[in-house]
């Protein structure tokens, strides 16, 4: 929420971009449910709730709360992109937030990260005890990667928050199950 918030304050606000790209990887959880009909942003959108989920979080005390958030996705121009349809792209004065990113692979960060084009910021998020991908580890996640690649590196650093701040029943359950 807190990554969020600030894209959308760049964004909006001190108008640092021109828009909010949001990615992720995808990997489900459960059985996956096959083909999904609809644009590539309705695709992304059963994956990318956790967004949604943040600006309403931040709007809850709005008149319209899904009213803002139709709003804030426009007035900030977030979109959605899948990452099998990234290569290639180039996003100029954007800011890419990349969830969930220790479910990435070093190979998939690296094709993200150079989709940054010239006046852009790429925010990386991710829980390195929440790894979904049954054959990366905290040793080998694209996040672990691309924060010690980028140790060296003038303009970037690296925030790691203590607790979890979703609940106190999703901090029990982090350490606990």
């Amino acid at each position: 929420i807190l990554a969020l918030a600030a894209a959308i304050e760049m964004t909006v606000a001190n108008k640092q971009y021109n828009k909010i790209i949001v990615t992720r990887s995808t990997p489900p959880l459960a059985e996956d449910h096959g083909f999904l009909p609809g644009t590539e942003e309705e695709k992304m959108d059963p994956w990318l709730g956790a967004i949604t989920d943040n600006i309403e979080a931040l709007h809850i005390q709005d008149e319209s709360p899904q009213g803002s958030i139709e709003y804030v996705k426009s007035k900030a121009n977030i979109q959605f992109k899948a990452l099998n349809y990234i290569r290639g792209r180039s996003f100029q004065r954007s800011l890419i937030l990349i969830d969930e990113s220790q479910n990435l692979t070093p190979h998939q960060m690296k094709a993200i990260i150079t989709r940054a084009g010239e006046g852009s910021k790429v925010i990386c998020l991710g829980n390195l005890a929440q790894i979904d991908t049954p054959y990366l580890s905290p040793i080998s996640s694209g996040l672990t990667y691309m924060t010690e690649r980028f140790k060296g590196f003038r303009h970037s650093s690296s925030l790691r928050l203590n607790g979890i701040p979703r609940s106190l029943l999703a901090e029990y359950a982090e350490a606990n199950l």
